[in-house]
């Protein structure tokens, strides 16, 4: 997500306050299981979230879901419409029950492999009561029967704002980041979580549905309306699903190597849009020469037609409102450049919790602001210059960039405040051993969840030398260590 833009729309509080934590010591790369070992056998509750330091309930233990079947019998703009989810799983421990993160909408029925289920819902949490445990290991099949409301956001104090069902003139496009997919469907909703998804949108016979990844079908049905049918093609974050109705024209290029480009473009911005569109082959090109080969099978931009603050990388369609898109050329491809980057970092290789949101951020302002500065923007060392003068200020007040609070976590610290991070290894290690760390990074845990201390790990391992005495100061601690090369560079104190 790119916040170069200030935001234009007024701050209130989210009135959203975090359930009671589970387990912090819980493993965020798999299911919970609460079953001790002599009970291993006995069917018992899979926990009802992950234990997250910023969102503890987010994402379900006891399964892993297989693939998502998302069905959408879309209306028109702000009405309610009849919507299914069906989540292919595995049981990761004999299962009495388990929950989805769900919210906003009306649910209508739960089956688990055809048989009614009993249901409960609290908050985002609908715990689901199969007739029967679930054995450990088995495959299952849930079936959740809702009415959908894409007038349903939930708002945040940072630079996210509005969340969720995102309204356009005509239309939606949504915002999941950091966790508005349970808006929209029911999931195992935390970052850390990854699963295909088939998308079947049902539309007026005059409006485009698209979502991510490929187009696999298009069909004319009953009632002069149209079905859009959609493969992810690979697993993604429920953080980072698109799913966009509207009058679109797509606009098919090729990218370096033949990739498959498309655009999504609201039918009037098509013209005043193309000049800053056209240049994603030659951002590719760049990303590809410092980080190896584009991560996806296709990539494109879907153009907002709202007034959304920022732009979202949602996984091959990185959502760009429009007016990023019709003011300079230099701020286009800082948010172009910024968005792209997360596919390698954040969506290729996904957050295994969300205080290694900084490896994500940091990355992508990083490239955005070494992309900026070969091609006529500002000068990276300055900017990362007057970071650093404000560093131990951004620790006080958000948090350092790998221990965010949960109201800041997308404050200035995990942009601008995390780059410096990645900067400050550059410094230390050389600029050719650091391009190794970032190929090393993004080859070794591609379509893979990774860490802090991943990045900490690989970091030495490749420059040779234990990187964490280094690295853990400008990641946890209260101060700002100083920065190599750079002595005279200070640091204003914390008021």
């Amino acid at each position: 997500m790119s916040t170069i833009r200030t935001p234009r729309r007024r701050n209130r509080r989210a009135g959203l306050a975090l359930a009671a934590a589970v387990t912090a010591a819980a493993a965020l790369t798999g299911p919970v299981s609460y079953a001790t070992p002599a009970a291993a056998e006995k069917p018992t509750p899979g926990a009802p979230g992950l234990g997250d330091p910023m969102f503890p309930l987010d994402g379900n233990g006891g399964y892993t879901v297989d693939r998502y079947y998302l069905d959408f019998d879309w209306q028109a703009p702000k009405t309610p419409f009849g919507a299914s989810a069906t989540i292919k799983a595995t049981a990761t421990q004999s299962l009495s029950r388990f929950n989805l993160d769900f919210g906003g909408n009306t649910l209508h029925a739960v089956t688990v492999d055809g048989k009614a289920a009993g249901t409960a819902r609290e908050g985002d949490e609908l715990t689901v009561t199969p007739k029967s445990p679930i054995a450990k290991g088995r495959s299952f099949t849930v079936k959740v029967t809702y009415t959908a409301d894409p007038t349903q956001t939930r708002h945040r104090d940072d630079a996210i704002e509005d969340y969720g069902w995102i309204p356009t003139p005509d239309g939606t496009v949504v915002y999941p980041q950091p966790n508005g997919a349970r808006l929209i469907f029911p999931a195992n909703d935390h970052p850390s979580q990854r699963a295909p998804i088939t998308f079947r949108i049902t539309t007026p016979k005059d409006l485009t549905a698209v979502a991510n990844g490929k187009l696999t079908g298009k069909a004319e049905v009953a009632g002069d309306r149209v079905r859009w049918t959609y493969d992810s093609e690979q697993p993604l974050s429920t953080q980072l699903v698109q799913l966009a109705v509207g009058k679109f024209t797509m606009v098919d290029s090729t990218g370096p190597g033949g990739l498959p480009l498309r655009d999504i473009v609201p039918d009037a911005l098509v013209e005043p849009t193309a000049k800053y569109r056209k240049l994603t082959p030659d951002h590719v090109a760049w990303l590809e020469k410092k980080l190896g080969k584009y991560p996806f099978d296709r990539y494109g931009i879907l153009v907002g037609d709202t007034d959304l603050g920022v732009a979202l990388e949602t996984q091959t369609l990185s959502l760009v409102p429009k007016a990023d898109l019709l003011g300079t050329q230099v701020d286009a491809e800082r948010n172009l450049v910024h968005e792209l980057t997360h596919q390698w970092f954040g969506d290729s290789v996904a957050l295994e919790s969300w205080s290694d949101l900084w490896v994500s951020e940091g990355h992508a302002r990083f490239y955005e602001r070494l992309y900026s500065e070969e091609h006529g923007g500002d000068s990276f060392e300055a900017a990362m210059k007057a970071a650093y003068k404000a560093h131990d200020q951004w620790r006080r007040d958000f948090g350092a960039p790998a221990e965010p609070t949960e109201p800041n976590l997308f404050k200035r610290m995990r942009y601008d405040g995390s780059t410096l991070v990645l900067y400050a290894l550059r410094e230390k290690v050389g600029d050719a051993t650091f391009q190794k760390i970032e190929r090393a990074w993004v080859s070794k845990y591609r379509g893979k969840t990774a860490s802090t201390q991943d990045y900490i790990d690989l970091a030495s391992k490749v420059s040779g030398e234990d990187l964490a005495g280094f690295l853990k100061p400008w990641l946890y601690g209260p101060k700002t260590p100083p920065m190599p090369g750079h002595p005279d560079w200070v640091v204003d104190p914390a008021t």
